[in-house]
């Protein structure tokens, strides 16, 4: 049943004006523009995706290793669409061409979402809202035809990207093997306010009278170099609950906090429990300590560039066994 939802989304993806399907005859060319994405984001080199050359694309694939290969086109798996102005007409298109590509599965994954991809636009389009409205185009059909919305993955040296998805309110609902990001319909707006080195955690109150009435859930600060997480009333009234707000919200705040730079670790006993292996998939912040830690590595044994250091150290001053720093790199 899902299934046929999903293929009813990829209906009403087709007929949109910012996006086309791409042909079996342009799957090299999608390819292309993949690798492209690819190289920018792991490796910092940017280049015209339509002015790849053959050894240059061998080149990349060799330097990016097992994530530079080629997938075969299959729309049994996913269908790709190319980006495009939604003013063009047909003949503008043919004289411009693609503005950026994304694929979406064609069967949902979680509860009732699509996994999105290859989500990408050429440098000269950037800053149009091009990739705003693809993600927004993407939510609404999900949601026209009665799934939740959709599922996505980054890489977390892929700074740019992160706090892309971060600024455009995603929520962060995994880190197993990557970032996995979500917009969903029964994850609420959330807000993250800085004031005096606090940060504050906040959502749409789906009960007040007026619209736009946000609610605290969590606040974080930094003492002697530590985390320090405190709960509000509202949240702690959901404490016995299987609540998916509530759930999140710790990883998604722990993500914010990761890329200001602000600790991850609250203290000795929080950070054992990220040791021995608690929190490797989703949770508290110390768990996210870890991944990055361990995507960090994985990123550098590939080769891939990496945007600097953690910039200070929030591992409990007395455990030697902890590596030596937990916040979140600093851009250059």
């Amino acid at each position: 049943m899902e299934d046929d939802l999903a293929l009813s989304v990829h209906e009403r993806l087709s007929a949109c004006p910012g996006l086309r399907p791409v042909a079996p005859a342009e799957a090299q060319r999608f390819a292309l523009w993949d690798l492209a994405s690819l190289a920018e984001g792991a490796l910092g080199e940017c280049a015209d995706p339509d002015s790849i050359t053959a050894s240059h694309e061998k080149r990349l694939r060799l330097r990016l290793g097992a994530s530079g290969r080629e997938y075969e086109h299959n729309d049994d798996d996913c269908r790709r669409y190319w980006i495009r102005d939604p003013a063009e007409d047909e003949e503008a298109w043919r004289a411009r061409g693609p503005l950026g590509t994304v694929a979406v599965d064609t069967w949902p994954s979680g509860v009732g979402s699509l996994r999105v991809s290859s989500l990408y636009v050429h440098p000269v389009a950037r800053r149009r809202g091009l990739a705003s409205s693809t993600l927004d185009t993407l939510y609404e059909a999900c949601r026209a035809e009665g799934l939740h919305g959709f599922r996505l993955d980054t890489c977390w040296t892929w700074q740019r990207s992160v706090r892309y998805y971060l600024n455009r309110g995603l929520w962060v609902t995994s880190w197993k093997d990557a970032l996995g990001l979500a917009r969903l319909s029964y994850l609420p707006r959330y807000e993250v306010r800085q004031n005096e080195g606090e940060l504050t955690f906040l959502v749409a109150d789906p009960d007040a009278c007026v619209p736009g009435v946000m609610v605290p859930l969590l606040v974080a600060d930094a003492v002697n170099g530590r985390l320090r997480l405190r709960e509000s009333e509202q949240y702690a009234r959901t404490r016995d609950e299987l609540n998916a707000v509530r759930h999140y919200a710790r990883s998604t705040l722990a993500l914010h906090l990761a890329v200001r730079g602000l600790p991850l670790v609250r203290g000795e006993e929080e950070w054992a429990e990220a040791a021995a292996g608690r929190w490797c998939d989703i949770g508290d912040p110390e768990g996210l300590a870890r991944k990055i830690e361990a995507f960090e590595q994985v990123a550098r044994d590939d080769g891939w560039r990496l945007t600097g250091l953690y910039a200070r150290s929030s591992r409990p001053r007395h455990d030697r066994h902890a590596p030596t720093s937990f916040a979140s790199r600093k851009e250059t």
